[in-house]
């Protein structure tokens, strides 16, 4: 693929993902009742269709963080979590690189989660989608990548 068209395509979906967190934000804080329904669809979806998600996107990042935390120790890198909060020169590189070993996880995740509003929901919350995405994808990657990468392979 161009990469011109790659370098499009991602800055459109960082795009869509902003005003979709920023209109989220703006509903939380205006409309009554939207926080109280955004914790009971967060809390009921682990229980209902397409509950597999909620294994497979760890999973995945699980498996990203492991092949990421090989390299770590290979080339001697910080761990990743306590680099992210403690090098602030390096800090937007290597959330670069966690993006982009967690991207297609986390584009399949707010897809999932968007067919999950669509079928159960009946209507699409995308700050939903994003933030369930980023539970189920980023965050367990960030956590164990520093972690795996002490595991001396054999």
């Amino acid at each position: 693929m161009n990469p011109t068209v790659q370098r499009w395509t991602r800055n459109a979906a960082i795009a869509f993902g902003v005003v979709a967190m920023c209109y989220g934000a703006y509903a939380l804080v205006t409309e009554p009742g939207v926080l109280r329904r955004f914790f009971v669809d967060v809390v009921e979806r682990p229980s209902g269709p397409m509950s597999f998600r909620f294994l497979l996107q760890p999973v995945m990042a699980i498996i990203a963080a492991w092949k990421d935390s090989r390299k770590d120790a290979a080339t001697g890198h910080r761990r990743y979590f306590v680099g992210l909060l403690t090098d602030p020169e390096h800090r937007n590189e290597r959330l670069r690189e966690g993006l982009r070993s967690t991207g297609k996880i986390l584009v399949m995740g707010v897809i999932m989660d968007l067919a999950y509003q669509a079928i159960v929901l009946k209507h699409f919350y995308p700050n939903e989608a994003i933030l369930v995405a980023i539970l189920l994808a980023f965050v367990p990657y960030m956590l164990l990548r520093g972690p795996l990468s002490r595991i001396k392979p054999r």
